[in-house]
């Protein structure tokens, strides 16, 4: 992979994360981030969502009239949510349950029509590929970061295997019940943002 491309990949992943930085794709972050199996499922049907987008309108942006570029953006969108949320429903039900609508409405993710009108209008398949990929891991990284931490201490599991051990829980341990809230997906947000804002100071002097 060349360099340009690492940094297609590279930058939303870490400096630039979608998420962090451009504050897209937050409802998802509070609503499908109580558990990790979730929040994982989501994060990667977004990715292969946003990668393939990205690349059908490459192809095509130069036979798309400009006037209705939106509309074909939408319909390319829903097709590919469509086969997503399909193979959810046959492969991992449960989980889809528990996405519930949210799969649906990752046609409505900013992250996703800004890629397409950002990027793939006016760069070639293979680097609009790249750039749906790492956009698409740095907003799924954000949100098993957040469904980690919350299952753990909300549950005291992860991907439903207990990791708070029962002698913890008769020596008086309790799960911290306010990591089912959204307001602590938010609560949580906010310090991956602080975290990463002092890790880069060039951020702060930008915004």
């Amino acid at each position: 992979m060349s360099s340009k491309n690492k940094d297609f990949f590279l930058e939303p992943v870490n400096k630039n994360n979608p998420v962090l930085i451009q504050v897209l794709g937050i409802c998802s972050c509070l609503a499908v981030t109580s558990q990790l199996a979730p929040a994982l499922v989501m994060g990667v049907s977004v990715t292969v969502v946003v990668a393939l987008a990205n690349v059908i309108i490459s192809l095509l942006r130069k036979g798309i009239p400009n006037r209705i570029r939106i509309i074909v953006e939408l319909v390319v969108c829903a097709g590919l949510v469509s086969i997503v949320n399909e193979v959810l429903s046959a492969f991992a039900y449960d989980v889809s349950k528990q996405l519930s609508v949210y799969v649906g409405l990752i046609i409505t993710n900013c992250i996703l029509m800004g890629r397409l009108e950002a990027f793939a209008l006016s760069h070639r398949p293979w680097e609009s590929f790249i750039d749906g990929l790492g956009n698409g891991v740095g907003y799924g990284l954000i949100l098993v970061i957040i469904g980690f931490f919350r299952e753990l201490f909300g549950h005291g599991t992860l991907l439903g295997y207990t990791i708070v051990p029962a002698s913890w829980y008769e020596a008086g341990y309790l799960n911290f019940g306010l990591m089912n809230m959204p307001t602590m997906a938010l609560i949580l947000l906010a310090c991956i943002v602080w975290i990463h804002r002092s890790r880069h100071k060039e951020l702060q002097e930008e915004n």
